[in-house]
């Protein structure tokens, strides 16, 4: 187990078994036996497993650097995963990116895959029980686009409108982040259009199977049909799911009221999958079906919060775990556009793999400082700016070199210091911010360019 970053009571103590936060999940033996740590053909190769692995990460950590400068960076301040070489010694590796890209290349898909699971499924894990001395798990869907190649258009194809088809591939991503830490799970990516598209149901019954055991799993009205839930419960998981108006209207007709109070009303539903959804759902068992208690709950603004739920705890305390739902969005929101994930530049599909990958890993690690900092300032994690925290990162421990362990200890613990202090502001209501799209990336013409020239050039003459 990787020990989480705590402020011993003697100095002389102080972060005695902290190397750095990569170096630590790269030793659990779990990991070893995946990555290969010297998988060189020669002592001339400096490009590992490892190594790449890490400058994976560290383009993420750099906010989606190029390689170019994430070569530069890491010739700058040498990792000690660099294996024994003499150009390491010695400090004149070269800045040529040529090498590391045929590294990224050239290392397996299923090694960084299995890997970053790893990472993050220990990270989940690790997190601290904060509802019924269980772990809660908030899930949703988001979509990323990815540059216009022809490889990656046919893989993830693009939306249509009037016109015909649009310009960007879009790849569809379903998120499981934990609710204290914000830590989150190697999401599920499938193809949102064309003929092998996924859906955010199907996603979901997926991710509810590798969350850690006798998790809690929230999740807004879309997922609040019963293939999600029966799934859910399959796993071994309780769920808390909101109902849309029309499912909370046609449950109550159904259920057996049992409790009702000043601004709330429980039910207790025997929960059958309706014929469109058996439909839509043959692998349902014939005899499926879960005992539910569903609650209506009055807020503060005059609107009415429909909630499913396989829990037997009353209303108000469901409807404040609820509210702890929206978190997720801040959590997407930081992999996305924070941390720049959304604009990867890979060109192949298993680029595209291998980028998402390390970009999840890197925002774990970020969060993971977070959750060190939170407890060094005996507060919660999301208490603190993930932006603020990250920025810590980058300075003081991506940006210098630390030739002893002594130097490497100091500059941690003055880096979760600096973490513990980047609170956010105490507000009374949370901000409220309206639905607007991201500013999309400046589309660049010269993949088009290159397909028009391509199309009028005129055909080769035959040969005489």
């Amino acid at each position: 187990m990787i020990p989480s970053p705590t402020l011993p009571d003697s100095p002389e103590a102080q972060f005695v078994a902290a190397r750095t936060l990569l170096s630590e999940i790269l030793r659990v033996p779990q990991i070893e036996a995946i990555v290969d740590f010297d998988d060189r053909p020669n002592t001339k190769m400096v490009y590992t497993q490892a190594v790449t692995i890490w400058l994976l990460i560290l383009q993420r950590l750099l906010g989606g650097a190029s390689l170019q400068a994430v070569v530069s960076e890491a010739i700058e301040h040498p990792s000690e995963l660099f294996p024994d070489n003499k150009r390491v010694h010695e400090g004149t590796l070269g800045a040529n990116t040529s090498s590391f890209s045929a590294a990224r290349k050239r290392l397996p898909l299923d090694a960084i895959e299995r890997f970053s699971r790893c990472v993050c499924d220990h990270l989940g894990r690790s997190a601290e029980p904060v509802f019924d001395d269980r772990r809660v798990f908030i899930i949703d869907g988001t979509t990323i686009t990815l540059p216009p190649t022809p490889v990656l258009k046919k893989a993830f194809p693009p939306a249509t409108n009037q016109l015909g088809e649009t310009v960007w591939p879009v790849a569809m991503l379903m998120v499981a982040a934990e609710m204290q830490t914000g830590c989150i799970l190697v999401p599920k990516i499938d193809p949102m259009y064309g003929p092998h598209n996924s859906s955010e149901a199907k996603q979901a019954r997926e991710i509810v199977g590798e969350l850690p055991s006798r998790s809690i799993v929230l999740a807004d009205s879309g997922f609040g049909i019963f293939s999600v839930a029966y799934h859910t419960r399959a796993a071994g998981h309780d769920f808390l799911f909101r109902l849309s108006m029309l499912r909370l209207k046609a449950h109550r007709k159904q259920a057996e009221l049992i409790d009702q109070g000043e601004g709330y009303k429980s039910f207790h539903l025997n929960w059958r999958p309706s014929a469109k959804e058996r439909k839509t759902n043959p692998d349902l068992p014939t005899d499926a079906s879960l005992n539910v208690f569903v609650h209506e709950v009055e807020l503060d603004d005059g609107s009415t919060l429909g909630l499913v739920t396989s829990m037997s705890f009353d209303a108000r305390c469901l409807a404040e775990l609820y509210h702890r739902r929206y978190d997720v969005e801040f959590d997407i929101r930081d992999l996305k556009v924070t941390m720049d994930t959304e604009n990867l530049r890979a060109q192949s599909v298993e680029m595209v793999m291998k980028e998402l990958m390390g970009s999840v890993v890197a925002y774990n690690l970020v969060s993971q400082l977070r959750r060190g900092a939170a407890k060094l300032a005996r507060i919660e994690p999301r208490k603190l700016s993930f932006t603020g925290v990250w920025v810590t990162f980058q300075v003081q421990l991506l940006r210098k070199s630390y030739e002893t362990f002594e130097q490497w200890s100091t500059a941690f613990t003055k880096a979760l210091v600096s973490a513990s202090k980047r609170t956010l502001p105490n507000r009374k209501s949370p901000r409220s911010y309206p639905r607007v799209a991201h500013p999309r990336r400046a589309k660049t013409t010269k993949f088009q360019k290159s397909l028009r020239k391509k199309a009028k050039s005129p055909d080769p003459p035959p040969p005489e």
